[in-house]
């Protein structure tokens, strides 16, 4: 996996973007929503670089993916408490949870690994207000 600069916007966009793909794949709703919430701009990234990310995030699970296509999007138990702590400052980490709950809505359709990796961000940023996460999932 990438390495980012803490609190850098690729290390945020990276978390959202894990929010998009926690399903097992990224729908055109989750694109539009992306869109619609500006996400790239909240996160102080253009377009064209979240879109970097997200496809840079796309091939390192991909080259890391266990041994069949149906755990292509799961990720080592090591590694997201790794990824979490690369955001480290409040406002950026209110941002990132806020943008993945909109992503994990997109589709009206909330699956456990969306709510389950929510729910772990929730849990390692401790202190962040999360009641529309727990009304959610």
């Amino acid at each position: 996996m990438r390495n980012y600069p803490r609190n850098s916007p690729q290390a945020a966009a990276r978390l959202v973007a894990l929010a998009a793909l926690a399903d097992g794949h990224l729908s055109l709703k989750e694109i539009r929503k992306l869109e619609q919430a500006h996400a790239a701009q909240r996160l102080g990234l253009s377009v064209d670089a979240f879109s970097q990310v997200l496809q840079s995030l796309s091939e390192d699970m991909l080259a890391t993916a266990f041994t069949h296509w149906g755990t292509a999007c799961q990720l080592d138990e090591d590694l997201l408490p790794a990824l979490l702590r690369e955001v480290d400052d409040p406002a950026l980490r209110h941002t990132v949870l806020a943008l993945c709950v909109e992503v994990a809505q997109a589709d009206s359709h909330l699956v456990p690994s969306e709510c389950g990796l929510i729910a772990r961000m929730v849990l390692h940023w401790q202190g962040i207000p999360h009641g529309r996460v727990a009304a959610s999932c």
